[in-house]
């Protein structure tokens, strides 16, 4: 059979740092290749790198791209523009920085339209909108004259792929379409793809960190590692005999599995008709016409030693419910903890790990500043020497060595950031830690380390765990009670087997259902 795209000896380059070394694959028609492997592998550069989109790169003699049997690696730029958005389209991982905040997403549209086919501003406008109705957007006549900031993250992400596939190119690229995604939306989006790959009859290559996915999905897989590929093969070939140590790491870090901590049956911490809402807009008179209930009558127990899993869709309350637990907004309603903490003993015992620990950390302090800062505060009569001594214990626990102390957080990777915002808040020895999708945008090995140190902190320590996620893999594989929250109230509460065994609400087996565990 004569490929479609043929990668020969791929070697990639920038300022003599090789990135990806010799790597040879192929895709056929009407085939679903699934690239998968953790970041810094190299598997979005060689996406890039077919279209001639990875600037200052350089490739190895021997290095070849070709599609049809043409050559596309060094082509010319008009050669490029041919072939970009008509032969091959792409799908970008993060929709709102591709997507220009100054144009309509009709008019964007129509723009790739208009770029290699020769039909007038209506034709353009027609195809558009038949577009966005085919990729499922929601009032899709009006939703022309949107601008992607006016869009949720799931309807720009069907833009995105409106575009690729407006000249119905021959291959789809999908580079981590679904990484920032909640779980239905996700599979709505994985849905969406294999339906207009049945339509369109094209080709598709999916990039993801996310075995377990490309498995849903792909015919087959390359498995890349430090810009290698160290295998490759069909999905069953992949999955029921891997070959290679890295692909079982892979496939066992899919699978997390909960440890079993007996909580104690203490109460550690009571919520009650708790309700939250932010004003959206107000008439000349000040008063309210507009409001948002972020939160609506949430009443919920957790005890000692166990780990509550908060679980919803973006916008159902449950990053409000956490910060309203670590005291950080307004909320009306009560938060009783079972012991009384002046302000000073609180923010001790009740700490946040939060969803983005770049954001998070102080890029103007080093590590024993930022982890070490808390005691300063709680344990005023601590000697520097002592400081340190206990800054680099805890670093040591959640496996940073000695020589971060002095490190700023740009030196370190996704899963180090987070590892050091878990040492600022166990140093303190908390009772409860709010946990806001700590393991969202990390690889799924990565996912497994942190899980599994939190586990281990847990075991240890007694903590108190509220862990907010719409990853249901990590709420099976952290939690002893689930909390299942839609638009600001819950809608099903109960053990972790309950809720996962014997969902009674259809948005709980939704849920479940779109979760690929």
């Amino acid at each position: 059979m004569t490929s479609l795209l043929e990668v020969k000896n791929l070697s990639i380059s920038f300022k003599g740092v090789e990135v990806v070394k010799s790597i040879s694959f192929n895709l056929n028609k009407n085939e679903i290749l699934g690239i998968v492997g953790e970041s810094g592998s190299g598997k979005s550069v060689t996406a890039l790198s077919v279209l001639g989109l990875s600037p200052n790169a350089a490739y190895g003699e021997k290095s070849s791209i070709k599609l049809n049997g043409k050559e596309l690696l060094n082509a010319s730029n008009k050669t490029l523009m041919k072939v970009r958005g008509s032969k091959i389209g792409f799908i970008f991982q993060e929709p709102m920085s591709s997507l220009n905040p100054l144009h309509r997403i009709g008019a964007q549209i129509a723009e790739t339209i208009l770029l290699h086919q020769k039909v007038s501003k209506e034709e353009a406008k027609r195809q558009t909108i038949e577009l966005l109705k085919k990729v499922g957007l929601k009032n899709y006549e009006t939703r022309f004259k949107a601008y992607p900031y006016e869009l949720s993250g799931g309807e720009r992400q069907r833009v995105m792929i409106a575009m690729a596939i407006a000249n119905k190119p021959d291959i789809l690229i999908a580079d981590e379409p679904t990484t920032a995604l909640d779980v239905t939306i996700q599979k709505q989006i994985i849905d969406l793809i294999l339906q207009l790959k049945q339509e369109l009859g094209m080709s598709v290559i999916f990039i993801s960190h996310d075995l377990k996915l490309v498995s849903k999905i792909a015919d087959k897989i390359v498995v890349m590692h430090q810009g290698k590929i160290v295998e490759q093969g069909t999905t069953k070939e992949i999955f029921e005999n891997p070959k290679k140590s890295y692909t079982k790491e892979l496939i066992l870090s899919v699978n997390l599995l909960k440890k079993e901590i007996k909580h104690k049956e203490n109460k550690i911490l009571s919520v009650q008709n708790l309700a939250v809402e932010y004003t959206l807009k107000k008439n000349f008179l000040g008063q309210k016409t507009a409001i948002l209930h972020a939160l609506k009558n949430v009443s919920f127990d957790v005890f000692e030693n166990e780990t509550l899993g908060i679980v919803g869709e973006s916008g159902s309350g449950k990053t409000t419910l956490g910060l309203c637990i670590a005291n950080l907004i307004k909320y009306q309603g009560l938060i009783k903890f079972n012991q009384s903490f002046n302000d000073k003993e609180f923010r001790k015992n009740v700490q946040i790990i939060f969803q983005d620990p770049y954001n998070s950390l102080n890029p103007r302090m080093n590590i024993l500043e930022i982890v070490g800062e808390g005691l300063k505060v709680h344990q005023k009569n601590l000697k520097n020497n002592e400081l340190e001594e206990k800054v680099l214990n805890i670093l040591q626990k959640v496996g940073l060595k000695k020589e971060s102390l002095y490190k700023y957080p740009h030196e370190f990777s996704g899963g180090e950031r987070q590892r050091i915002a878990i040492a600022r808040a166990m140093i303190l020895e908390p009772k409860i830690v709010v946990l806001d999708e700590p393991t969202s945008a990390l690889d799924v090995t990565i996912q497994k380390q942190i899980i599994e140190l939190l586990k281990d902190f847990q075991q240890k320590t007694n903590v108190t765990y509220i862990f907010i996620s719409h990853d249901m893999r990590a709420i099976k594989a952290m939690s002893d009670r689930i909390v299942v929250m839609k638009e600001g109230s819950i809608v099903e509460i109960g053990t972790a087997a309950e809720i996962l065994q014997n969902p009674h609400e259809e948005y709980t087996k939704a849920l479940i259902n779109a979760s690929i565990f």
